[in-house]
């Protein structure tokens, strides 16, 4: 009766273990997919914007400047143009859900069986091919922007802080006397027709160029006499100390990311299956400050979540920063100006869309930075091994936790999302490789540049030749 009991209860405990196993499993999978469907509503809502609702709004203040009419015909014009970035969201879906990376290959299977196999392997991903497809072509663009706007931004925002700018006096005298110049320049040359005989065409070409620059030295005069009675001017004055401390912060920031991002580059070139894996590494040779900071710091919740926003926000105001000095650019046409109180809507709407793109590339960036993180977070496994004791090899097994890796086993290292979503193709993978060793160079580069150049001017970038008279009205609003 005792054997039959001990049995009973043997069982009851191992059909609770069973069950205990079965559920912790079916909680993973139920977090998994709460996590997967997360992704897909937040990768939709770029797809949205980036496809649709910018064009869109795009288009209508286009048409609204040409036309001030009918408000039905601007909507009808913005949504003809928005069904061109509509199709090209519709292409990249395509090509990702019916193109998929590994097909059996049957010889004697018929061609609605192939058609048949690309519907079934749509359906038991979710679309999530489709989808990372889509999001991996966008990250792609962001990372171009990423290269252009925030490596250079990287250099020229803290150097800029540490710099400051000239003084507004100082300027306003140095115009002053280039105003005097040019007027008697002016005089010199109109003097010569004094007596009746009209300007040589190379005198009149020469006048039309000196009006053409005092209106600008006296548009540069109106702005520095209102800089300098700004109370904002006085402000800055008054925290030049506190702006060096953040730009020794910033650079020092900068460099840490340079550097840990060399390493993880380096560590792909030395230790990863090359090209045609597209430089992927499960696991990391060689370790850099960010990747041994980020699993400790998960630990304690939420410190890993503050220092990753810190690092968003980072990328984001040296995008800016970047921006802000260089315009909005296609290849080599200057399409927009940022300049405060003066940047038109369709300018605004390109600064979202980049910045958009951008921090959509800041999650492989982040990877790339930090990729035990990306990877497999702060999990660990157990690994079995034998104990030594007294100089003798014995039979004492004991577990030892270990960081989780490519090694470990399936059922207790779970990849995280975020790394499935960006190495889906690694022809992408191969182009972010790429795109690092292009960060890193444009990030240098722009830190000579930025060394080398001297202080900025007061009024850098708000008043050009090509400006109008008709840009000063807001000066009153925007310097007081």
């Amino acid at each position: 009766m005792a054997a039959a009991a001990s049995e009973l209860l043997t069982g009851w405990c191992l059909f609770g273990l069973a069950l205990l196993d079965w559920a912790d499993a079916n909680v993973s999978r139920q977090i998994e997919d709460t996590v997967l469907y997360g992704y897909y509503t937040l990768y939709s809502i770029i797809l949205f914007c980036v496809f649709l609702w910018i064009p869109f709004v795009y288009f209508y203040y286009e048409e609204k400047e040409e036309d001030d009419g009918n408000t039905c015909s601007q909507v009808k014009t913005a949504l003809r143009y928005t069904l061109g970035f509509i199709t090209v969201c519709a292409v990249l879906l395509l090509i990702g859900a019916f193109v998929p990376l590994n097909i059996p290959n049957k010889k004697n299977s018929t061609e609605w069986e192939k058609v048949k196999l690309l519907f079934e392997e749509f359906g038991s991903s979710h679309g999530l091919t489709a989808l990372s497809f889509s999001i991996s072509s966008l990250t792609v663009i962001g990372m171009l922007a990423a290269i252009t706007y925030t490596a250079y931004g990287m250099s020229a925002l803290p150097l800029n802080l540490i710099k400051g700018t000239t003084s507004a006096a100082y300027e306003r005298l140095e115009n002053t006397e280039d105003i005097e110049e040019v007027e008697q320049h002016l005089l010199r040359i109109k003097s010569k027709c004094r007596d009746g005989r009209p300007l040589s065409s190379r005198d009149r070409r020469t006048v039309q160029q000196l009006e053409e620059r005092l209106r600008t030295l006296r548009r540069r005069e109106r702005h520095l006499e209102s800089i300098e009675k700004s109370w904002w001017t006085k402000f800055c004055e008054a925290i030049r100390p506190l702006k060096i401390v953040w730009g020794v912060f910033f650079i020092i920031v900068a460099l840490l990311f340079t550097v840990s991002l060399f390493l993880s580059n380096l560590d792909k070139a030395l230790h990863s299956a090359g090209f045609d894996s597209g430089f992927i590494i499960l696991g990391t040779n060689l370790t850099n400050p960010l990747n041994m900071l980020l699993p400790v710091l998960q630990r304690v919740f939420p410190l890993d979540y503050i220092l990753i926003t810190t690092i968003v926000m980072y990328f984001i105001f040296t995008s800016m920063a970047g921006i802000r000095n260089m315009g909005i650019w296609f290849f080599w046409i200057r399409l927009y100006k940022i300049r405060r109180g003066k940047t038109r809507p369709q300018a605004l709407l390109f600064l979202c869309m980049i910045l958009l793109l951008i921090v959509l590339h800041t999650s492989y960036m982040i990877y790339s930075l930090a990729p035990q993180y990306v990877m497999y977070g702060s999990q660990k496994y157990l690994v079995q091994s034998n104990k030594t004791i007294d100089g003798q090899l014995r039979n004492v097994t004991t577990f030892v936790s270990k960081d989780c890796d490519a090694d470990a086993p399936e059922d207790q290292c779970i990849v995280t999302r975020t790394y499935l979503f960006l190495h889906k193709f690694w022809f992408f993978s191969a182009a972010y490789y790429f795109g690092n060793w292009a960060f890193i160079a444009v990030f240098l580069i722009g830190l000579i540049v930025s060394c080398c150049k001297g202080k900025k001017s007061v009024i850098e970038g708000e008043v050009d030749e090509d400006d109008s008279d008709m840009s000063d009205d807001e000066l009153s609003v925007y310097y007081r």
